[in-house]
């Protein structure tokens, strides 16, 4: 039958009207971190960039309110959060009167924070106020490079290798072609990524190849992101590594994962796609 109900189309999702963070669902970062490697110290610095588009809430006179939110979750909290999760728990606050804009960030914060069991920050901004701006990724594309390319999945980090005999050089590669699948849902999350490191020059034909063969991966973002750092130090050896992946939204959220050996942290300036 040719009518919604019998269609593949998304079924009816219960959507909370108040206020609950037990709605937040938190994944402990270690299971994955032990499957690529990954053990206290951590071998790199970094945070979880998200914003949120879609959150309403209740003056005290009963009148909508709306705001732009930014999230800064620090990459060595032990939880992620399940972005789905994340997405019912801040559309709790439709109908929730809050006496002002602090009122509101000192909730989310209370709730990200004890989600994520590390200091998460929080900043609600106006909607009609320019403060998120637009700039590409900066760094050399190799999306243009012409390769021939027959593996998407699982990723294939043998791909990767750097030039020993080579200077050291320095530079950002960037990419538009990744793509990877949410584990829970199957659906494709879309993104862009840049390598930046200083060191024996990468090979760039394998570079590509090893991104895109996440196509067809089941992982979340932060441990895509995670496992590309991992098999990059790996196979490449740089004497300096950061990889930032600006990925596009779903459901009124965009998660910007960001791994370095640097303490220096991104900005956050929306790609073109976000």
């Amino acid at each position: 039958m040719s009518t919604p109900e019998h269609s593949p189309l998304g079924k009816h999702t219960v959507y909370a009207d108040r206020y609950d963070p037990s709605l937040l669902f938190a994944i402990p970062r270690q299971a994955k971190r032990d499957e690529i490697g990954v053990s206290e110290p951590l071998p790199f610095q970094g945070v979880d960039i998200w914003n949120a588009y879609e959150l309403s809430w209740l003056d005290m006179h009963g009148k909508p309110m709306v705001g732009v939110a930014e999230f800064h979750v620090p990459a060595n909290s032990p939880n992620i959060i399940e972005s789905k999760s994340f997405k019912l728990y801040l559309n709790g606050f439709a109908q929730e009167p809050l006496a002002n804009v602090a009122a509101l960030s000192a909730l989310l914060q209370q709730d990200l924070t004890r989600a994520a069991g590390a200091v998460v920050t929080v900043t609600v901004r106006p909607p009609r106020i320019a403060q998120l701006t637009f700039a590409d990724l900066e760094g050399e594309s190799i999306d243009g490079l012409p390769v021939a390319i027959d593996h998407y999945g699982p990723p294939h980090p043998e791909y990767l290798r750097a030039d020993a005999q080579a200077g050291i050089v320095e530079e950002s590669l960037v990419c538009d072609l990744l793509r990877s699948n949410c584990p829970v849902t199957g659906q494709p999350d879309w993104g862009s990524v840049q390598i930046a490191y200083r060191g024996a020059p990468i090979d760039r034909d394998g570079l590509l190849r090893y991104l895109v063969s996440f196509r067809t991966h089941n992982e979340f973002h932060e441990q895509c992101v995670e496992r590309i750092f991992i098999d990059v130090m790996k196979h490449c050896a740089p004497e300096r590594l950061s990889v930032y992946a600006r990925y596009t939204r779903r459901g009124g959220l965009d998660i910007n994962p960001f791994r370095s050996t640097d303490k220096a942290l991104p900005g956050n300036a929306r790609g073109v796609r976000q």
